[in-house]
Formats: structure tokens, sequence, C-alpha cells
């Protein structure tokens, strides 16, 4: 089958011109078929004018294709993997992952996978990331592999970290087994995940969890839980934090400063009061930062 207009080159004519004017009756043909229920996903030819429509030079037209594709479906998932994979035009394979993501079809994370650590386009790279993010639970021990890996660099495992942090509840169990990892990155990562489980369910569990953190022998988790307990409404969390202030390593007590500082609980005040002593500046600051946020909320609330 050949693309769906008839027109034919003249000369003179700019042939992108043409390429233009196909694909825009391409995609009203497509989509009035769909809107009819006629449209024949087994149409290969049909499926690939589709994907090489990714590739319109026109903003707006890309997005049409790839909203077309999605509403398509799954049955678009082997043409936009091909495409990802193999496609010479950047702007396509860009496309196709974007595309990947509204469709979030679990067979598309090897794809995915492999243009996220391979391809050589940074925006392919972090598109495959959104996607393997918005596929979810089946992207997950591919983003644990990832972070405990010594050989990939920062940037990508702080596209993977980023990921499982988007997922969160739906990798909820996933997390909670990597918890024990020997890796660093890998044990940091899931504690900013579990983070976005509290915010999201406020449960016990993963309250339980970063206030745990606060005592892992690293300082860059027990960072991380002390900054996290500060976004989650967790009054429990509040001694731990006051322990916090103690902590050997000045980022730590920064963290679990400005977090009592969010929490709002006034049996902080004093313990805070001490850290305005603190032989740092920045320790001072903050703690007379977080005394008058918790005294502002004091007022707020007596209201």
């Amino acid at each position: 089958m050949n693309h769906p207009s008839n027109i034919e080159p003249q000369a003179g004519v700019d042939p992108m011109l043409l390429i233009q004017a196909e694909n825009d009756t391409l995609i009203e043909m497509v989509n009035e078929q769909i809107s009819l229920d006629t449209f024949d996903c087994t149409n290969k030819q049909l499926m690939q004018q589709l994907v090489e429509g990714l590739g319109d030079p026109r903003g707006l037209v890309r997005l049409r294709f790839a909203e077309t594709l999605g509403e398509i479906g799954e049955s678009a998932t082997p043409f936009l993997i091909d495409a990802l994979a193999n496609h010479q035009n950047v702007v396509v394979r860009r496309a196709a992952a974007k595309t990947l993501t509204i469709i979030a079809d679990p067979a598309s994370v090897t794809a995915l996978l492999h243009s996220f650590l391979n391809d050589e386009d940074t925006v392919v790279k972090g598109s495959s990331a959104g996607a393997l993010a918005r596929v979810g639970e089946a992207s997950v021990p591919a983003l644990l592999d990832i972070l405990a890996s010594p050989k990939h660099p920062e940037d990508i495992k702080g596209h993977a970290a980023w990921a499982l942090a988007f997922i969160g509840s739906e990798a909820a169990e996933h997390l909670y087994k990597a918890l024990n990892s020997d890796s660093v990155d890998v044990r940091c990562a899931v504690i900013g995940a579990i983070a976005h489980v509290a915010q999201e369910q406020s449960d016990d569990k993963s309250c339980n969890i970063l206030v745990s953190a606060l005592t892992d022998p690293e300082a860059i988790i027990r960072t991380e839980a002390a900054s996290a307990l500060g976004q989650v409404n967790y009054p429990p969390a509040v001694p731990h934090l006051i322990l916090a202030l103690k902590d050997s390593d000045v980022e730590v007590r920064k963290a679990a400063v400005s977090s009592l500082g969010k929490l709002g609980d006034r049996t902080a005040i004093p313990l805070l009061q001490t850290a305005l002593t603190d032989e740092l500046e920045v320790i001072r600051t903050l703690a007379k930062l977080a005394i008058a946020q918790i005294e502002r909320q004091s007022q707020e609330n007596d209201w």
C-alpha cells in the first residue's frame, strides 16, 4: 500500500512539502478509520507509515501521530520498538520513546532499557527513562540492576532513581526487598522512592522505614531519610529527627533541622535552640529558620 495521498511530484515543488501533505492526508484518514472502528492494526505497512510520521518537521503534527499511535495502543508497540532501536532519524527515535510513554506497554521494557543505556542522543535516553517510569512495576527490576551496577555513570543512575520514585507505590514490594542491598546507590534510591510511597499512602510501614534509615551506616542515606521525613506528616518521626541533630555528619544534621521545621512540632524547639550554638554557621542559620517556622505554624493553628 502506498501513502494514502495520490500527490504526484511536480517540477519545482519542494519534496518536503509533498511529504507533509501526505502526512496530513494519512493522519486524517487513520483518525477517521479509528472513529469509525474500521482501522486495521494488522496492516504492517500502514503502521510503519504512521511511525514514519513521527519524523514530520512540524511539532504539532508529530504530536498528532504520537497521540494516534497511543490510541492504537499495544498493537503499535513492535513498530515503535523497531524505530526506537534502528531508525536513523533521531527525531523519530525521540518521538518513538515518547509515544511508548503514552502506551506504557510492559513488552517495551527491554527495548527502552537498551535505548536508555546506549542511545547516543540524550533526549532519547531521557525519554526512554520516562517511558520506563510510566510502564511501572515491570521496569523496577531493571532499574534496580542499573543502580547496583558499578559500570553506569551518575547521570544514568540519577534517571533510574527518578524513575523508581515516579513509579512509587506500585513498586513498593520491590523496594522493600531492595532495602538490604549491599549497594549504597540502590539503598539511597530506594529510600527516595519509599519517601514518595509514604507521601502517596501515608502508611506506617513506609514511614517507619524512613525512620529506621536514620541509623543507616551511610551518611548519604541518613541524609536522604531525614530530608524525606520533612515531606511526610508523620509525628512519630520527631524524636528520631531530634536524635539526628547530634549526627556526626553535617548534611544529616542540616536535613534533620530543616525537617523539624517543616513538621512544626513545638517539642523540637528546645533542641533546636541548642543548635543555635552549633559551631557551624549553616546549622545555626537553619535552626533559627526552623524555630521561626514552627512558631509561625503554631500561631496559624491557634487561629
